[in-house]
């Protein structure tokens, strides 16, 4: 006798699973983070190098550095940046969705070292004695941009005026620089300002008397952008390192567009023409194969959405390659009944061996699968790494859906009696079935 109630909970089971999916996957879609080979941006990777001669780099001094470098990456409005700390004491930067790489880059590496010099080079006062995020663009009285900055002691830069205007013109130059090179000098880049270029320093004011004060004021021919820049790099803070650039990669919008359109459609005619082989050959196992992919799809994008991952290429390509893991483990577990009804053994005798005897497999594969995950992503970079991630979430979940959850919703139908004696709805001839 059938038992109804079992299917009656199958098919609410189903359209409750219908309706979650589809009244949620909008939302879970427009939330997943999109990488740079999706989205456009570049990467760049850095080798960080000591300031001084014989310093050391230490695990605190990286970071710091990413600390800072994060800092001036919200100065330049990216969403979802992505900086990593990698082996031999290099940095990886991913920003999508970035336009101009070139302020960006400029952002990201100058050390934003501002000093305070005398016509001779010599050094008065630095970036340390600034107080730490007060520096603000400002407009003077013919509505030019300037940068002002505040000072911890404005006694001791009223010792240092008063030194600087001491010297009488044309020697009374307070000249301030970003990022000093050894080699660069006051009167070698006065010289290229008088002959029409453009000088290292960002200016010089004369200082006529002793500014008693902590306020300080840096004016020039400043654009409101390079006035805003300067502001931002001098908050973020000074790097406590340099930045080699020894890698760099970019990816335009429109072909990252392109790449994902291509990539989701090459999966969307994958995972139909693995459900059309599922129906052909397990019959009613594969329609209940197939219910449990789709809900392993949604049931990784809630997982990846939730750990606020990055989707990149690769990360499809794990999200592709666990339905093949999935699809394997119920190719599985149906062989194994099916053999058991080949045997001559009934509907539910079948149903319960084949299960028993194929878990084992299914869980020596896939632990083997999860450990090659965790060694990428233990030694990878950030492409492998996110590779890895989608490849773990999408294993561990491919494991709960097929394994449990197409077992569950099988075990609703044979339980109820209704497919007794039925052997070809799982894909098996009768003149196949041997006789006990």
């Amino acid at each position: 006798m059938v038992k109804k109630g079992r299917i009656v909970t199958f098919f609410i089971i189903l359209v409750l699973l219908v309706g979650l999916i589809g009244g949620t996957a909008k939302m879970i879609m427009n939330n997943v983070k999109l990488g740079l080979d999706l989205k456009g941006g570049f990467e760049v990777l850095y080798q960080v190098e000591p300031l001084k001669k014989g310093d050391k780099i230490t695990n605190q001094t990286m970071k710091d550095t990413v600390s800072a470098i994060m800092r001036r990456i919200n100065s330049l409005g990216v969403s979802e940046p992505n900086v990593s700390i990698e082996s031999g004491h290099r940095i990886r930067v991913q920003l999508a969705g970035v336009t101009n790489q070139a302020e960006a880059r400029k952002m990201l590496s100058t050390t934003a070292h501002l000093t305070f010099r005398d016509v001779n080079d010599n050094l008065m006062l630095d970036g340390s004695d600034l107080v730490p995020g007060k520096a603000k663009v400002e407009f003077d009285s013919t509505n030019n941009p300037e940068v002002t900055l505040k000072l911890k002691s404005a006694s001791e830069f009223g010792k240092l005026t008063k030194k600087i205007a001491a010297k009488g013109a044309p020697n009374n130059k307070l000249v301030i620089w970003l990022d000093w090179k050894k080699g660069e000098t006051y009167k070698k880049e006065s010289e290229k300002e008088l002959t029409g270029g453009k000088p290292a320093y960002i200016s010089a004011p004369s200082v006529n008397s002793e500014i008693d004060s902590s306020d300080v004021v840096i004016s020039g021919t400043f654009s409101l952008k390079e006035a805003q820049d300067l502001a931002d790099l001098l908050n973020a803070g000074a790097l406590p390192v340099n930045m080699k650039e020894i890698y760099s990669t970019s990816v335009g919008a429109q072909f990252g567009q392109y790449a994902m359109v291509k990539t989701l459609t090459a999966g969307i005619i994958g995972i139909a023409a693995i459900f059309l082989f599922m129906l052909l050959f397990y019959r009613f196992g594969g329609f209940i194969a197939v219910i449990t992919l789709l809900a392993y799809i949604y049931l990784v994008m809630v997982v990846f959405v939730g750990l606020k991952a990055v989707l990149t290429l690769p990360g499809i390509a794990a999200l592709i390659l666990g339905v093949g893991m999935a699809v394997d483990a119920n190719i599985i577990t149906l062989e194994r009944i099916k053999d058991e009804i080949r045997s001559g053994k009934s509907i539910l005798s079948s149903f319960r061996a084949g299960n028993r005897r194929s878990f084992a497999t299914i869980l020596d594969s896939n632990l083997t699968t999860i450990i090659a995950g965790v060694v990428m992503f233990a030694y990878g970079t950030s492409e492998i790494k996110g590779f890895a991630v989608m490849l773990i979430v999408s294993i561990l979940v491919s494991f709960i859906t097929a394994v449990f959850g197409a077992r569950w919703l099988l075990s609703l139908w044979v339980g109820s009696r209704a497919l007794d004696k039925k052997p070809g709805l799982f894909g098996v001839k009768k003149e196949d079935i041997r006789e006990l």
